[in-house]
């Protein structure tokens, strides 16, 4: 009893009941907590952007002077592109089974857009779009716009540039950039202590402002999203591991579930990424692959995006009583897996799923029902996505890096 009293994972699911709870019961006024959840969320953002930055620098550096850095951003690179085309795969056949948007009232639809505001200024990004924005063009403005993308690049080519010095000098260097990640890591550690309280006003505010109800006229979408969701995490992530990596499927899943009960309290990969690389660390996978993957899998390894955009797309394609064709099932599959490449791992609203709709010109006008519900997506999501990250790191430790 005493040790689950301490375990913070247990006060976090408390406090996400406990918000639930106060949310119904208070309403709008709920948004009085709203305070707890942003000043939670702000203090992890403060600390991220410098988390990642030298987290990839100081790996970057070690893989460089190494033999195996090639091999593990080609493994690792490789394996995230191919569990996100399996990803939407996966949802363009749930979507297509289960039809998730039919049986909907097209009534009930109008009168929660019609009382909330959409957010309609999200640019249409192609391919080169995506490409050329991930190369800053000056490292401070993505700095201080918290561009994790562009800092990854950037991280990379000035952490191979360190790699390429003499060896004296660059041991030195690493060394410094480990000390700061050290310190980066106990201060995120800090900020988690008070993750029940900021969990509770996230929860709270949520429920009390769009209501219980809202949450269940979408049960539907939300079901399958939870149904493709396990069939990633419980089928295709486990035959990974068994057939690719050196870690027991029952030592991964214990080893993971601190990790994944933080981050669907949290719906952050950031927040989780500290408390992954822990769980990697005693999973006995290399610390040059784990420092190196995770960070990266964190921005780029978004297998619970493209689920999500992919079904959100079906969804309203179903209500909308459109047709789909091979061309936009084309499209719906390029853009869902670009656009959950490089998407923040911190928690919001999810704009891309704009750019994926309209690539299939499927209608916008339902999305605000979406925006009022994220959260409790997004908590899906980054749960997958985090597994994915050390899933990805266990297949590269074994594939890249040869132990004797």
């Amino acid at each position: 009893m005493k040790k689950i009293i301490k375990n913070l994972g247990f006060w976090i699911l408390v406090a996400m009941l406990l918000g639930i709870v106060v949310g119904i019961f208070m309403g709008n006024d709920a948004s009085v907590f709203a305070p707890l959840g942003t000043l939670f969320i702000q203090l992890i953002k403060m600390l991220v952007v410098p988390l990642v930055a030298v987290s990839i620098i100081a790996g970057a550096a070690t893989l460089g002077g190494s033999r195996s850095a090639g091999k593990i951003g080609a493994v690792s690179i490789g394996y995230i592109m191919i569990t996100t085309i399996i990803s939407v795969v996966l949802a363009i056949l749930g979507g297509l089974i289960f039809k998730p948007g039919e049986g909907l009232s097209a009534e009930e639809i109008n009168a929660i857009v019609s009382s909330s505001a959409i957010q309609s200024s999200q640019p249409e990004m192609s391919f080169w779009d995506i490409v050329i924005g991930m190369i800053p063009e000056n490292p401070i403005t993505a700095f201080a716009e918290g561009n994790i993308l562009q800092i990854i690049v950037f991280g990379l080519f000035l952490g191979f540039g360190i790699s390429a010095i003499p060896s004296a000098k660059r041991q030195k260097v690493v060394n410094g950039f480990n000390y700061i990640l050290e310190s980066l890591i106990w201060c995120i550690t800090k900020v988690m202590y008070v993750a029940p309280i900021g969990v509770f006003g996230l929860m709270a505010d949520a429920t009390g402002t769009f209501g219980f109800d809202i949450l269940i006229k979408v049960a539907n979408l939300l079901w399958v999203n939870l149904l493709v969701v396990l069939v990633m995490a419980l089928f295709i992530y486990p035959i990974s591991i068994t057939l690719f990596s050196r870690v027991g499927i029952k030592t991964f899943f214990k080893k993971m579930l601190r990790p994944q009960i933080i981050a669907f309290s949290t719906s952050s990969s950031m927040a989780t990424l500290p408390v992954t690389l822990n769980a990697c660390d005693e999973m006995k996978i290399s610390k040059e692959v784990s420092g190196f993957v995770v960070p990266l899998g964190a921005t780029i390894n978004m297998t619970g995006n493209a689920i999500y955009y992919t079904l959100v797309a079906l969804f309203f394609a179903q209500f909308y009583g459109i047709e789909l064709g091979l061309s936009q099932f084309v499209a719906i599959a390029i853009t869902a897996s670009l656009g959950s490449i490089g998407q923040a791992g911190v928690p919001g609203p999810t704009l891309m799923v704009v750019a994926v709709l309209a690539s299939a010109g499927i209608p916008l006008e339902g999305l605000p029902l979406l925006y009022a519900l994220d959260r409790v997506f997004d908590m899906v999501r980054t749960v997958l996505n985090i597994t994915g990250d050390a899933v990805c790191a266990a297949v590269t430790d074994k594939l890249a890096i040869s132990k004797k």
